[in-house]
Formats: structure tokens, C-alpha cells, sequence
């Protein structure tokens, strides 16, 4: 192939590449804000089941599921801005609730050939980062309460954020291993993971003469 038609490819796959990032955004996103209006704050408190987070399972398929997921939660965070009543504060969730999500399906896709642990990844991630900023979003909201007690934590940053440890982490365990691997396991049987990894290879492979060929010209000169 020549140098146009190599370019050409190239311009194609980064479209192709561009195109499903944004459809797995969209998808988190949309998953997300539904979940919000039905579920209120647990779609997004200390204690929270975002069921979005299934689609972390994206990530055992394609690396592209790392910046979709995380744009798709930047998105749904935004939103939830208004949505929620947590002000300019809801930011934090912005930045902090989708490095959580790309680190978590990064470590997803990087563990991939073993599902069950791939995606303790998100459920690591988090419950680490969110916890430590969620106070500062919800303090006086009574989202510190101990359940089916009348123990508040307000006021002590460390045990708010053991909590927030606990239950997110949980949280995000039963939406993963309940929702999550069914799901995967669905998608294992449908031809998208092999179109998926057809794709990729096809990406690396445009890739890699481009590479070959310099090495090529350098051992000339």
C-alpha cells in the first residue's frame, strides 16, 4: 500500500475510533442521567448503585471503552450539576469521578483475559477517589447518616470517608458483579467483540509498516 492509501487508512480508523468512543459516551451518559432521576442520590452519593458502571464491561472488549466511559461520566457529572443541586462544588465529580472511571477501565482492559477480576478495577478505583472528595460536595445534606441508625458523621472527614470507602466500594461491586458480568457474558456471545478486536488489530497493523519503515530508512543512513 502506498503512502496515500496508508494515510487514507489511517484518517479511517481514527474516525472509526473517534465514532465509538462517542456512541460508548453517550451510552454511559444517557445510562447515567436516567438513573439519576429514578434514583436520585444513590445514583451518585456515598452510598450509590450507578448502574451505568455495568458498561465498565466495555473495557474487556475494546480500549476504546477507557476515554468513552470517562467522557460519558464528565458528561453525566456535568449534568448533574443541575440535576442534583450540588452547585459549582459538583465539579470535583466532573474531574475526580472520571479519573476514577478511566482509571478503572483502564485497569479493566489491561486485565481483561481474566474477567472476574478485571472489573474489580472500577470497583477499586472508585471507591479510593470518589470518598475523598464527596464530603466536600455533601456535607449537611444527611448523606452521612449510618443506615437504619440515627449516627451522623458530619464533621469528621476520615470516618466520612471510611464510609464513603465502604459503601461505594460495595456499591459499585453489586452493580458490577450483578449487572456487569451478565452483561459481558451477554456481549461475548454477540459478534461485537469480535468486530471490536478486528478493528483494533487492524488500527495496530496500519501502525505498524508505518514504524517498520522508518526503522528501514535509518539503518540506510
Amino acid at each position: 500500500m502506498g503512502t496515500k492509501g496508508t494515510q487514507r487508512v489511517r484518517r479511517g480508523m481514527r474516525a472509526d475510533r473517534v465514532a465509538r468512543i462517542g456512541m460508548i459516551a453517550a451510552l454511559y451518559a444517557a445510562t447515567t442521567l436516567v438513573a439519576i432521576l429514578f434514583l436520585g442520590g444513590l445514583a451518585w452519593g456515598p452510598v450509590q448503585f450507578r448502574i451505568s458502571e455495568a458498561l465498565c464491561v466495555l473495557a474487556l472488549f475494546t480500549s476504546d471503552a477507557i476515554p468513552g466511559l470517562a467522557l460519558g461520566c464528565a458528561l453525566a457529572n456535568a449534568a448533574n450539576i443541575v440535576l442534583g443541586g450540588t452547585g459549582m462544588l459538583g465539579l470535583l465529580d466532573v474531574v475526580f469521578g472520571s479519573i476514577a472511571t478511566a482509571v478503572g477501565a483502564a485497569i479493566t482492559w489491561r486485565l481483561r483475559s481474566r474477567p472476574a477480576v478485571a472489573v474489580l478495577g472500577p470497583v477499586v478505583a472508585n471507591a479510593l477517589i470518589v470518598p475523598a472528595y464527596l464530603p466536600l460536595m455533601v456535607a449537611g445534606m444527611g448523606f452521612y447518616t449510618i443506615p437504619f441508625t440515627s449516627i451522623s458523621l458530619e464533621g469528621s472527614y476520615p470516618l466520612m470517608y471510611l464510609f464513603g470507602l465502604v459503601t461505594t466500594g460495595l456499591g459499585e461491586a453489586v452493580v458490577l458483579y450483578a449487572l456487569g458480568l451478565p452483561l459481558a457474558h451477554a456481549l461475548k456471545a454477540s459478534p461485537l467483540p469480535e468486530q471490536l478486536a478486528e478493528r483494533d488489530e487492524d488500527a495496530e497493523g496500519t501502525a505498524a509498516p508505518a514504524r517498520s519503515s522508518r526503522d528501514v530508512g535509518g539503518g540506510r543512513r
